[in-house]
Protein backbone atom coordinates (compact mmCIF):
# COMPACT_ATOMS: atom_id res chain seq x y z
CA UNK A 1 0.00 0.00 0.00
CA UNK A 2 2.95 2.68 1.15
CA UNK A 3 4.63 1.47 -2.71
CA UNK A 4 1.56 2.54 -4.38
CA UNK A 5 1.22 5.92 -2.63
CA UNK A 6 5.42 6.32 -3.09
CA UNK A 7 4.45 5.69 -6.80
CA UNK A 8 1.52 7.53 -7.42
CA UNK A 9 2.89 10.82 -5.59
CA UNK A 10 6.31 10.26 -7.93
CA UNK A 11 3.71 10.44 -10.96
CA UNK A 12 2.44 13.53 -9.86
CA UNK A 13 5.81 15.51 -9.29
CA UNK A 14 6.49 14.30 -12.67
CA UNK A 15 3.32 15.81 -14.09
CA UNK A 16 3.72 19.01 -12.50
CA UNK A 17 7.71 18.72 -13.27
CA UNK A 18 6.48 18.38 -16.96
CA UNK A 19 4.35 21.14 -16.84
CA UNK A 20 6.57 23.85 -14.89
CA UNK A 21 8.81 23.01 -17.99
CA UNK A 22 6.79 23.28 -20.94
CA UNK A 23 5.44 26.35 -19.21
CA UNK A 24 9.01 27.82 -18.93
CA UNK A 25 9.81 26.86 -22.82
CA UNK A 26 6.80 27.93 -23.64
CA UNK A 27 6.86 31.46 -21.89
CA UNK A 28 7.92 33.67 -24.53
CA UNK A 29 5.19 32.33 -26.86
CA UNK A 30 2.34 32.57 -23.13
CA UNK A 31 3.92 36.77 -22.87
CA UNK A 32 3.61 37.03 -26.50
CA UNK A 33 0.27 35.57 -27.02
CA UNK A 34 -0.89 37.62 -23.71
CA UNK A 35 0.22 41.07 -25.37
CA UNK A 36 -1.59 40.07 -28.72
CA UNK A 37 -4.97 39.72 -26.24
CA UNK A 38 -4.46 43.26 -24.91
CA UNK A 39 -3.52 44.59 -28.46
CA UNK A 40 -7.10 43.58 -29.50
CA UNK A 41 -8.89 44.77 -26.35
CA UNK A 42 -7.49 48.36 -26.87
CA UNK A 43 -7.54 47.96 -29.95
CA UNK A 44 -11.32 46.77 -30.03
CA UNK A 45 -12.21 49.82 -27.93
CA UNK A 46 -10.80 52.32 -30.31
CA UNK A 47 -12.38 50.52 -33.75
CA UNK A 48 -15.49 50.30 -31.94
CA UNK A 49 -15.56 54.14 -31.39
CA UNK A 50 -14.07 54.97 -34.76
CA UNK A 51 -17.00 52.59 -36.67
CA UNK A 52 -19.48 54.43 -33.78
CA UNK A 53 -18.37 57.89 -34.96
CA UNK A 54 -18.59 56.50 -38.79
CA UNK A 55 -21.86 55.03 -39.02
CA UNK A 56 -23.41 57.51 -36.71
CA UNK A 57 -22.65 60.52 -39.50
CA UNK A 58 -24.35 58.07 -41.82
CA UNK A 59 -27.47 56.73 -40.00
CA UNK A 60 -29.68 58.74 -37.33
CA UNK A 61 -30.35 55.50 -36.08
CA UNK A 62 -28.33 55.48 -32.35
CA UNK A 63 -29.19 51.43 -31.77
CA UNK A 64 -27.68 50.49 -35.31
CA UNK A 65 -24.55 52.74 -35.26
CA UNK A 66 -24.43 50.64 -31.04
CA UNK A 67 -25.06 47.56 -32.61
CA UNK A 68 -22.49 47.87 -35.76
CA UNK A 69 -19.71 49.28 -33.54
CA UNK A 70 -20.25 46.03 -30.85
CA UNK A 71 -20.22 43.35 -33.80
CA UNK A 72 -17.11 45.44 -35.02
CA UNK A 73 -15.44 45.06 -31.42
CA UNK A 74 -16.08 41.42 -30.89
CA UNK A 75 -14.69 40.71 -34.32
CA UNK A 76 -11.59 42.28 -33.54
CA UNK A 77 -11.61 40.41 -29.61
CA UNK A 78 -12.08 37.23 -31.14
CA UNK A 79 -9.35 37.83 -34.25
CA UNK A 80 -6.93 38.16 -31.49
CA UNK A 81 -7.78 35.44 -29.46
CA UNK A 82 -7.21 33.37 -32.47
CA UNK A 83 -3.76 34.58 -32.95
CA UNK A 84 -2.95 34.25 -29.72
CA UNK A 85 -3.65 30.43 -29.62
CA UNK A 86 -1.89 29.79 -32.76
CA UNK A 87 1.15 31.36 -31.52
CA UNK A 88 0.76 29.25 -28.12
CA UNK A 89 0.26 26.04 -31.56
CA UNK A 90 -2.79 25.21 -29.73
CA UNK A 91 -4.08 24.35 -33.17
CA UNK A 92 -6.68 22.16 -32.37
CA UNK A 93 -7.94 23.98 -29.76
CA UNK A 94 -8.28 27.13 -32.50
CA UNK A 95 -9.99 24.51 -35.03
CA UNK A 96 -12.24 23.16 -31.95
CA UNK A 97 -13.53 27.11 -31.44
CA UNK A 98 -14.27 27.56 -35.11
CA UNK A 99 -16.15 24.98 -35.11
CA UNK A 100 -18.37 25.50 -32.19
CA UNK A 101 -18.64 28.53 -32.95
CA UNK A 102 -20.00 27.80 -36.64
CA UNK A 103 -22.53 25.13 -34.62
CA UNK A 104 -23.61 28.18 -32.21
CA UNK A 105 -23.94 30.14 -35.15
CA UNK A 106 -26.47 27.95 -36.43
CA UNK A 107 -28.26 26.78 -33.84
CA UNK A 108 -29.13 30.11 -32.79
CA UNK A 109 -29.69 31.32 -36.22
CA UNK A 110 -32.73 28.38 -36.96
CA UNK A 111 -34.08 29.54 -33.50
CA UNK A 112 -34.13 33.28 -34.01
CA UNK A 113 -34.85 33.67 -38.11
CA UNK A 114 -37.06 36.00 -37.45
CA UNK A 115 -35.74 38.00 -35.45
CA UNK A 116 -32.14 38.51 -37.51
CA UNK A 117 -33.95 38.68 -40.80
CA UNK A 118 -35.66 42.03 -39.28
CA UNK A 119 -32.28 43.20 -37.29
CA UNK A 120 -30.90 42.76 -40.63
CA UNK A 121 -33.05 44.42 -42.73
CA UNK A 122 -33.42 46.94 -39.97
CA UNK A 123 -29.61 47.72 -40.81
CA UNK A 124 -30.45 47.54 -44.74
CA UNK A 125 -32.75 50.44 -44.49
CA UNK A 126 -30.89 52.71 -42.03
CA UNK A 127 -28.15 52.59 -44.78
CA UNK A 128 -30.67 53.49 -47.67
CA UNK A 129 -30.35 57.61 -48.81
CA UNK A 130 -34.04 57.16 -50.15
CA UNK A 131 -36.07 56.50 -46.97
CA UNK A 132 -35.20 59.11 -44.14
CA UNK A 133 -36.74 59.81 -41.03
CA UNK A 134 -39.41 62.50 -42.02
CA UNK A 135 -39.90 61.57 -44.80
CA UNK A 136 -43.95 60.91 -45.65
CA UNK A 137 -43.80 57.22 -47.24
CA UNK A 138 -47.13 54.67 -48.82
CA UNK A 139 -46.25 50.57 -47.78
CA UNK A 140 -48.01 47.98 -47.27
CA UNK A 141 -51.76 49.87 -47.34
CA UNK A 142 -50.00 52.31 -44.62
CA UNK A 143 -49.55 56.17 -45.67
CA UNK A 144 -47.47 58.41 -43.09
CA UNK A 145 -44.02 59.93 -41.95
CA UNK A 146 -41.88 58.01 -40.83
CA UNK A 147 -40.86 58.36 -37.44
CA UNK A 148 -38.57 55.87 -36.24
CA UNK A 149 -36.47 52.77 -37.74
CA UNK A 150 -34.73 50.25 -35.36
CA UNK A 151 -33.39 46.69 -35.51
CA UNK A 152 -37.09 45.23 -35.55
CA UNK A 153 -39.41 47.43 -36.20
CA UNK A 154 -40.14 50.54 -38.90
CA UNK A 155 -42.87 53.18 -37.32
CA UNK A 156 -44.93 55.18 -38.84
CA UNK A 157 -47.20 58.31 -37.93
CA UNK A 158 -50.52 58.51 -39.86
CA UNK A 159 -52.08 61.70 -40.25
CA UNK A 160 -55.17 60.76 -37.55
CA UNK A 161 -51.44 61.00 -35.14
CA UNK A 162 -51.39 57.01 -34.65
CA UNK A 163 -48.35 54.96 -34.68
CA UNK A 164 -48.16 51.78 -37.29
CA UNK A 165 -45.27 49.23 -36.39
CA UNK A 166 -44.21 47.20 -39.48
CA UNK A 167 -41.78 44.68 -39.14
CA UNK A 168 -38.60 45.51 -41.26
CA UNK A 169 -38.10 42.56 -43.13
CA UNK A 170 -41.79 43.42 -44.79
CA UNK A 171 -40.55 46.85 -45.48
CA UNK A 172 -37.38 45.08 -47.65
CA UNK A 173 -40.43 42.87 -49.37
CA UNK A 174 -42.74 45.51 -49.79
CA UNK A 175 -42.96 48.34 -52.85
CA UNK A 176 -43.08 51.73 -51.45
CA UNK A 177 -43.79 55.34 -52.78
CA UNK A 178 -41.92 57.95 -51.11
CA UNK A 179 -43.80 61.37 -51.52
CA UNK A 180 -40.60 63.40 -49.85
CA UNK A 181 -37.95 62.50 -52.44
CA UNK A 182 -39.28 64.90 -55.09
CA UNK A 183 -40.72 68.49 -54.29
CA UNK A 184 -43.62 68.37 -56.33
CA UNK A 185 -46.74 66.53 -56.49
CA UNK A 186 -49.62 66.32 -59.19
CA UNK A 187 -53.05 66.49 -58.37
CA UNK A 188 -56.09 64.68 -60.57
CA UNK A 189 -59.57 66.45 -60.07
CA UNK A 190 -62.54 65.02 -61.77
CA UNK A 191 -65.62 67.06 -62.19
CA UNK A 192 -69.22 67.42 -64.52
CA UNK A 193 -71.21 69.62 -66.74
CA UNK A 194 -74.46 69.80 -68.00
CA UNK A 195 -75.24 68.72 -71.63
CA UNK A 196 -75.92 72.07 -72.50
CA UNK A 197 -72.43 73.32 -71.14
CA UNK A 198 -70.50 75.41 -74.17
CA UNK A 199 -67.27 72.32 -73.55
CA UNK A 200 -64.68 74.89 -75.09
CA UNK A 201 -65.20 77.61 -72.55
CA UNK A 202 -65.70 75.02 -69.73
CA UNK A 203 -62.12 74.03 -70.84
CA UNK A 204 -60.56 77.44 -70.84
CA UNK A 205 -61.92 78.65 -67.59
CA UNK A 206 -61.54 75.70 -65.64
CA UNK A 207 -57.54 76.27 -66.85
CA UNK A 208 -57.91 80.05 -66.22
CA UNK A 209 -59.27 78.89 -62.68
CA UNK A 210 -56.14 76.88 -61.79
CA UNK A 211 -53.66 79.16 -63.11
CA UNK A 212 -54.57 82.03 -61.17
CA UNK A 213 -55.42 79.85 -58.24
CA UNK A 214 -51.87 78.58 -58.07
CA UNK A 215 -48.45 79.68 -58.81
CA UNK A 216 -47.31 78.24 -62.38
CA UNK A 217 -44.10 76.07 -61.34
CA UNK A 218 -41.39 76.21 -63.93
CA UNK A 219 -40.00 73.38 -65.96
CA UNK A 220 -43.44 71.30 -65.25
CA UNK A 221 -46.16 70.83 -67.62
CA UNK A 222 -49.02 73.02 -67.66
CA UNK A 223 -52.94 72.59 -66.43
CA UNK A 224 -54.26 69.64 -68.38
CA UNK A 225 -57.74 69.43 -68.95
CA UNK A 226 -59.52 66.42 -70.98
CA UNK A 227 -62.87 65.31 -71.51
CA UNK A 228 -63.41 61.75 -69.95
CA UNK A 229 -67.13 60.38 -70.63
CA UNK A 230 -70.30 60.94 -71.16
CA UNK A 231 -71.91 60.64 -68.17
CA UNK A 232 -75.77 59.68 -67.37
CA UNK A 233 -76.30 62.99 -66.19
CA UNK A 234 -73.43 65.25 -67.22
CA UNK A 235 -70.36 65.45 -69.40
CA UNK A 236 -67.28 64.33 -67.05
CA UNK A 237 -63.59 65.86 -66.80
CA UNK A 238 -60.45 65.10 -65.64
CA UNK A 239 -57.90 68.09 -64.99
CA UNK A 240 -54.57 67.70 -63.85
CA UNK A 241 -51.46 70.22 -62.10
CA UNK A 242 -48.90 70.18 -59.96
CA UNK A 243 -48.07 71.93 -56.60
CA UNK A 244 -44.91 72.41 -54.52
CA UNK A 245 -45.23 69.81 -51.66
CA UNK A 246 -44.05 66.64 -49.98
CA UNK A 247 -46.81 65.05 -48.13
CA UNK A 248 -50.36 63.70 -48.24
CA UNK A 249 -51.65 66.68 -46.69
CA UNK A 250 -50.47 68.95 -48.83
CA UNK A 251 -52.37 67.22 -52.16
CA UNK A 252 -55.32 67.48 -50.43
CA UNK A 253 -55.17 70.73 -49.21
CA UNK A 254 -54.65 71.81 -53.21
CA UNK A 255 -57.29 69.78 -54.05
CA UNK A 256 -59.83 71.77 -51.23
CA UNK A 257 -58.42 75.00 -52.96
CA UNK A 258 -59.37 73.87 -56.34
CA UNK A 259 -62.98 72.66 -55.60
CA UNK A 260 -63.77 75.78 -54.11
CA UNK A 261 -62.27 78.07 -56.79
CA UNK A 262 -63.62 76.46 -59.85
CA UNK A 263 -66.97 76.20 -57.80
CA UNK A 264 -67.26 79.92 -57.62
CA UNK A 265 -65.83 80.27 -60.98
CA UNK A 266 -68.47 78.06 -62.37
CA UNK A 267 -70.99 79.85 -60.39
CA UNK A 268 -70.47 83.10 -61.43
CA UNK A 269 -70.37 82.00 -65.15
CA UNK A 270 -73.87 80.05 -64.52
CA UNK A 271 -72.50 76.32 -65.56
CA UNK A 272 -73.73 73.64 -64.22
CA UNK A 273 -72.45 70.79 -62.39
CA UNK A 274 -75.43 68.23 -62.13
CA UNK A 275 -76.01 65.79 -59.81
CA UNK A 276 -77.69 62.31 -60.85
CA UNK A 277 -81.48 62.83 -60.97
CA UNK A 278 -84.38 59.70 -61.18
CA UNK A 279 -87.39 60.56 -62.49
CA UNK A 280 -89.80 57.75 -62.26
CA UNK A 281 -92.96 57.85 -65.14
CA UNK A 282 -96.36 56.36 -64.85
CA UNK A 283 -97.54 54.94 -68.18
CA UNK A 284 -100.94 54.80 -66.73
CA UNK A 285 -102.99 57.41 -65.31
CA UNK A 286 -104.48 56.67 -61.42
CA UNK A 287 -108.46 57.91 -61.19
CA UNK A 288 -108.41 59.33 -57.74
CA UNK A 289 -112.92 59.15 -57.65
CA UNK A 290 -114.00 56.84 -55.62
CA UNK A 291 -116.45 54.58 -57.74
CA UNK A 292 -120.05 55.24 -56.48
CA UNK A 293 -121.67 52.60 -54.49
CA UNK A 294 -125.25 51.95 -55.07
CA UNK A 295 -127.42 50.92 -52.04
CA UNK A 296 -130.03 48.14 -52.42
CA UNK A 297 -132.96 48.30 -50.80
Amino acid sequence: MKDELNRSFERLVEKLLGWMNSIIENLPNLALACMVMVIAYILAKYVSRLMLRLVGSRVKQKSVGNVISRLTAIFVVFLGLFLALGILNLSQTLTSLITGAGVLGLVIGLALQGTLSNTISGIVISFRDKIQIGHWVETNDFAGEIVDINLKNFTLKESDNNLVFIPNKTILETPMKNYSLTPYIRVDLSCGVGYESDLEFVEALTKKTLEQTFEKIDNLKPVEFFFTEFGDSSINFKCRFWIEGTKNVHKLTATNKAIIAIKKAFDAEGINIPFPIRTVQFKNKLTLDNPTVENED
